[in-house]
C-alpha cells in the first residue's frame, strides 16, 4: 500500500487547494501522496529530489508531480542561519487527479489532460514562459469560490496541458518502490547527503544514518532507488557543480573542491559521464545561452 506521508488538505469536499509558503527554509520531509502537486518557487534555492532525479532549484522553478512520486525540496545550508535577507517563498497547488478527469470527461480537453497527468508521473519541470499567468491564476484561485474557482483551476490546467516547454525529471523506467518505513529512512539519508555532499562521505558513515551495515545499505539503496549509492552521490555533486559553473567567480578547480572532489581528473570524468560535457564546455555553453537570451 502506498503511503501518504503528509496531509495535502484534500478530501471529498475539497478537491484542490493552493498553499502559500513563506519561511526561513523548507522543512517538508521526503514524502509522497495520492494527489498531484504543482510547486512554483518564487524565492529561494537549494536541491530537490523527484523520483530518481536530482537537481538544484532556484527562483522561478516550477515542477508538476503526479501521485505517489517521492520528492523532497531542501534549501541550501545558508537558509538555516535564519538571515533576514534569505527567505523561501513558494506557491503550491494540490489537486485530486480523479476530480480533474471527471470534470473533463467527454470533452475535447480529455485527451490532453490525460496525457498531462501521465507525463506528470515522472515529474515535469515547466519552463518560465507560462509562469506569470499561472501565478496570477493561483492567486485568484485562493480568493475565489464556486464555479469561478473551478474555472480558474481548469484554465491553469489548460495552460499546462498545452505547453511543450518542459523537461521530464524521473527516468522513464522509474517506479516508486517505497513504503512508509522506507520513506522515513530515506528522508534521513537524503538530508544527510544534501547537507554533507561537499566532503568525503565514507560508506559506513552514511550506512549508519540508515541504521544498516554497509553491504545491506548498498543493496537496499539500489533496490529502492534503482541506482547505486555512488551514482546517486555523484549526481548530487555534479548538479551542484553545474550551478557553480554558471557563475564566473570560481575556477573549475574551485568548483570541483566545493562540490566534493579533491581530484580534478576525477571531477572532469564524473562531470562528463553525467552531462556529456567537460566542466569548461558546460560553462561556455551556459554563457552562450545566457547571451542569446539577453540579445533576444
Amino acid at each position: 500500500m502506498k503511503a501518504r506521508l503528509i496531509e495535502t488538505g484534500l478530501d471529498a469536499n475539497r478537491q484542490f487547494r493552493v498553499k502559500q509558503v513563506d519561511e526561513y527554509f523548507l522543512n517538508s520531509p521526503f514524502h509522497f501522496h495520492d494527489t498531484c502537486e504543482i510547486v512554483l518557487i518564487e524565492e529561494g534555492y537549494g536541491k530537490r529530489i523527484v523520483g530518481d532525479h536530482i537537481d538544484d532549484f532556484d527562483q522561478g522553478d516550477m515542477v508538476m508531480m503526479g501521485p505517489n512520486l517521492p520528492h523532497i525540496w531542501q534549501t541550501d545550508n545558508a537558509f538555516y542561519h535564519r538571515r533576514k535577507n534569505l527567505r523561501v517563498k513558494a506557491t503550491v497547488l494540490y489537486f485530486a487527479p480523479a476530480m480533474v478527469l471527471g470534470l473533463v470527461a467527454g470533452t475535447d480537453a480529455a485527451a490532453a489532460v490525460e496525457a498531462l497527468l501521465a507525463k506528470a508521473s515522472r515529474g515535469l519541470s515547466i519552463k518560465q514562459d507560462a509562469h506569470a499567468r499561472l501565478l496570477e491564476l493561483f492567486a485568484e484561485i485562493q480568493i475565489s469560490e464556486g464555479l469561478k474557482r473551478i474555472s480558474l483551476f481548469l484554465e491553469a490546467l489548460h495552460l499546462l496541458a498545452h505547453t511543450e516547454d518542459y523537461d521530464c525529471l524521473a527516468s522513464d523506467h522509474y517506479k516508486n518502490a517505497m513504503t512508509v518505513k522506507d520513506a522515513g529512512r530515506f528522508n534521513d539519508v537524503y538530508q544527510f547527503l544534501i547537507t554533507n555532499f561537499h566532503r568525503e562521505i565514507p560508506l559506513d558513515e552514511v550506512a549508519s544514518v540508515a541504521k544498516m551495515s554497509p553491504t545491506a545499505f548498498c543493496r537496499y539503496f539500489k533496490t529502492r532507488t534503482q541506482k547505486s549509492f555512488v551514482s546517486f552521490l555523484q549526481e548530487i555533486r555534479i548538479s551542484h557543480a553545474c550551478k557553480l559553473l554558471r557563475r564566473d567567480d570560481l575556477s573549475v578547480m574551485e568548483v570541483a573542491l566545493e562540490s566534493g572532489y579533491n581530484n580534478l581528473v576525477n571531477f572532469n570524468k564524473c562531470f562528463r559521464n553525467i552531462t556529456s560535457h567537460s566542466p569548461s564546455e558546460y560553462r561556455k555553453r551556459m554563457r552562450a545561452e545566457a547571451a542569446g537570451e539577453l540579445i533576444g
